[in-house]
C-alpha cells in the first residue's frame, strides 16, 4: 500500500494493491481508500490556478425538501411528510440558504412562495414550518419536474456550494423515459441528491437511478413515524459536509486502459462511465461532496505485458477540487512489477478480494429478485442462493439477515436455499434498496509513501 495526505479537510489516500502480475500478465487491481479528517495545511494549487483560498470556515450550502404530495400520499404519509420537512428545517446550519418543494404533476414552491432560496434563521424556520401545514395530497407525480425546480432554485449557487436535495415519493414516476434521462442528465454534477421511499409502492430502480445520477443514496422507510429522524439525519449529514464537488483524477500510461472505477464503500457505484477528461492521459471521477468520511474504491487498469523484473506506474490517483482552481489534495499510485514467482504473482490482495465479492453480492441479489419478479425461479434461487454464500463468507450480517426473509437458507456456507412461497412486498423492497450497501474489511494494511 501507498499513501499520500495533505490539505483542507484534512484528505488521505491509501491504495491497497498485490502489485505482482505473472509474466504475460495485464490486469492491475487497487483498492483506494479515501478519508476525510479535521482540517489540515492548505492544498497545492495547480499549476497555473493561482494560490488556493484560505480555509475559513464551511463554505456556502443550499438544501431544497421535496416532498411528494400526489394523490397517494393521502392519510398517514403526508402527516408524516410534514413531520419530516420540519425535522429537516430544524436541522439546518444558520445561514443555509434552504426552500421547500412540493411535488406532483408539475413542483410548485412550498416555502418560500416565490421560486427562490432563503437563509436560515430563527424567522425562516418558523415561517417555513408553519407553511408545510399547506401541503396536501392530489394529483400525480413527475419527479423530472421536481429536480428541474431543485435544479433552478440551486442555480445562483457557485461552483464550490455545497448543494444538496433529499426526495421523498411514495409512488412511481410518470414520466417519458427519454424526456427524464435528459433531466438526469441535465441535473448530474450539479447537485446532490438523496431519496427516500415510502410505502411499497414505488419502485426501487426508479429511485436508485435518480440517486445514482446525483451522487446520493436511496433508502427505504417502511415505517411513517420513522419519516422525521430519517430527514433530520439527512440533513445533519449534509450539514457535515465541508468540501463540494472533489474528483478523482486518474492518470494511466500511454497504451494501459482504464477498465472500470467503482465506488465499493460504504455502497456500490460504478463510475467508470462518468470519466470527464481532464488532461493528457488523466480523467477525472466525480466524488461528490464530503465531510469527515472515507469511502473506498475498485480501480482496475490494463497495462502492457513486462518482462519479469520490469517495474511501473499503473496509475497515479489524485484527489482534486475542481472549484477550488483544481487543487490537489492527495494522491497516490497504482504499481505494477512482473515476477517469475508464481506464490507472488497469483496473491490477491484480500481487500481487492473482499469488495469483488461485496459487488458480486450486490449483484446476484438484484439479479436474483429480478428473476422471482418474472417468475423464474430456477434463477431466483441460484443467485439468491449466491448471495447468501457471499453474505456468509464476508460477514455482511444485516444483508444476510435480509435475505433470510426472502428464501429459507438450508446451508449458508454453500448458499444453498429454496424460495419463501410468501414474502412480504417490503421485505423485498427492503433487501432490494440495500443491496448496494457493503461491509468494510477490517484494516487497511500496511501503508507506503506515495508522490
Amino acid at each position: 500500500m501507498n499513501t499520500a495526505s495533505g490539505g483542507p479537510p484534512g484528505f488521505r489516500v491509501d491504495v491497497d494493491q498485490n502489485p505482482y502480475l505473472p509474466v504475460g500478465g495485464t490486469e492491475v487491481h487497487a483498492i483506494v481508500t479515501v478519508a476525510a479528517g479535521p482540517s489540515g495545511p492548505p492544498p497545492a494549487a495547480a499549476p497555473g490556478a493561482g494560490p488556493p483560498r484560505p480555509a475559513a470556515g464551511p463554505p456556502p450550502a443550499a438544501e431544497v425538501v421535496i416532498i411528494d404530495g400526489s394523490g397517494s400520499m393521502y392519510g398517514e404519509k403526508i402527516v408524516a411528510a410534514k413531520r419530516a420537512a420540519r425535522a429537516a428545517v430544524d436541522a439546518l446550519r444558520d445561514g443555509v440558504h434552504f426552500g421547500i418543494v412540493c411535488g406532483t404533476g408539475v413542483a410548485r414552491p412550498v416555502y418560500p412562495a416565490e421560486p427562490r432560496l432563503v437563509p436560515a434563521d430563527a424567522g425562516t424556520r418558523a415561517a417555513a414550518k408553519e407553511a408545510v401545514g399547506s401541503l396536501d395530497a392530489s394529483g400525480g407525480t413527475r419527479m423530472g419536474t421536481w429536480l428541474t425546480l431543485a435544479d433552478e432554485l440551486f442555480a445562483p449557487f457557485g461552483a464550490g456550494a455545497l448543494k444538496h436535495a433529499v426526495l421523498l415519493t411514495d409512488g412511481q414516476n410518470n414520466e417519458q423515459t427519454e424526456g427524464f434521462e435528459r433531466i438526469l442528465a441535465r441535473c448530474s454534477g450539479r447537485f446532490v441528491c438523496d431519496c427516500r421511499g415510502v410505502g411499497t409502492d414505488w419502485n426501487v430502480d426508479e429511485l436508485r437511478r435518480i440517486a445514482s445520477a446525483l451522487l446520493g443514496d436511496v433508502g427505504f422507510i417502511r415505517d411513517p413515524d420513522r419519516m422525521a429522524d430519517d430527514f433530520r439525519a439527512l440533513t445533519e449529514r449534509a450539514m457535515g459536509k465541508s468540501v463540494a464537488d472533489v474528483a478523482l483524477r486518474l492518470w494511466a500510461p500511454k497504451a494501459a486502459r482504464v477498465r472500470f472505477v467503482k465506488q465499493v464503500a460504504p455502497g456500490v457505484e460504478d463510475l467508470t462511465g462518468r470519466a470527464a477528461p481532464s488532461g493528457p492521459q488523466t480523467a477525472d471521477y466525480p466524488l461528490g461532496s464530503w465531510g469527515e468520511e472515507s469511502r473506498e474504491y475498485h480501480l482496475c487498469i490494463e497495462v502492457p505485458a513486462g518482462a519479469p523484473g520490469q517495474q511501473m506506474r499503473a496509475g497515479w490517483v489524485k484527489l482534486v477540487a475542481p472549484s477550488a482552481g483544481g487543487a490537489v489534495l492527495a494522491s497516490g499510485n497504482v504499481l505494477a512489477e512482473w515476477t517469475e514467482d508464481e506464490a507472488r504473482a497469483t496473491e490477491i490482495n484480500p481487500r481487492v478480494a473482499h469488495y469483488t465479492g461485496q459487488v458480486e453480492l450486490s449483484r446476484a441479489i438484484q439479479e436474483g429478485l429480478k428473476a422471482r419478479r418474472e417468475g423464474d425461479d430456477e434463477s431466483a434461487t441460484v443467485r439468491l442462493g449466491r448471495a447468501v454464500a457471499l453474505a456468509h463468507a464476508s460477514g455482511n450480517r444485516a444483508t444476510a439477515e435480509m435475505l433470510g426473509r426472502v428464501v429459507d437458507v438450508v446451508d449458508p456456507a454453500t448458499g444453498t436455499v429454496r424460495l419463501k412461497k410468501e414474502v412480504e412486498k417490503a421485505d423485498e423492497m427492503t433487501l432490494d434498496t440495500y443491496s448496494t450497501r457493503t461491509v468494510r474489511t477490517r484494516g487497511a494494511g500496511e501503508s507506503a509513501k506515495g508522490e
